[in-house]
């Protein structure tokens, strides 16, 4: 298989796998997918210049890993919390029902609520209560 990529192309191919495989291992600890940790390390490779050797593996350089993806990883993680929070606490203002046609709306209207809230202060009015 050949792909042509222009080298524009080729660098968003890099930052597709970076993420993707941050977001499959980073949380893995000594689990890891080992094959999406050796698919960076042969894509990288054939970028000597954002790729350094590290234990003997080609590894994204640090001057990669420090110049603004994880900015953008950052952003996913923030949407991705506030909706599944959103979405957890609507449901429990509901009492936990199962998501179904009748009650569809009204989860989503409180999900806009707290999104609404969570855009305008973040998390700083949640309160912990006995």
């Amino acid at each position: 298989m050949q792909i042509d990529l222009t080298p524009k192309e080729f660098r968003l191919l890099l930052d597709l796998v970076y993420i993707g495989n941050w977001v499959l291992n980073s949380t893995r600890g000594e689990d890891r997918f080992q094959e999406y940790d050796d698919l960076e390390s042969k894509i990288f490779s054939l970028s000597p210049a954002l790729s350094e050797i590290w234990e003997g593996t080609v590894v994204p350089s640090r001057a990669y890993a420090e110049g603004g993806i994880h900015e953008a990883i950052a952003c996913y993680e923030d949407n991705v919390f506030y909706e599944i929070l959103a979405e957890e606490l609507s449901r429990r203002d509901m009492d936990y029902p199962e998501i179904t046609d009748d009650n569809y709306d009204e989860i989503v209207g409180r999900m806009d609520d707290y999104m609404s809230e969570f855009e305008a202060s973040g998390v700083d009015h949640l309160v912990l209560e006995d």
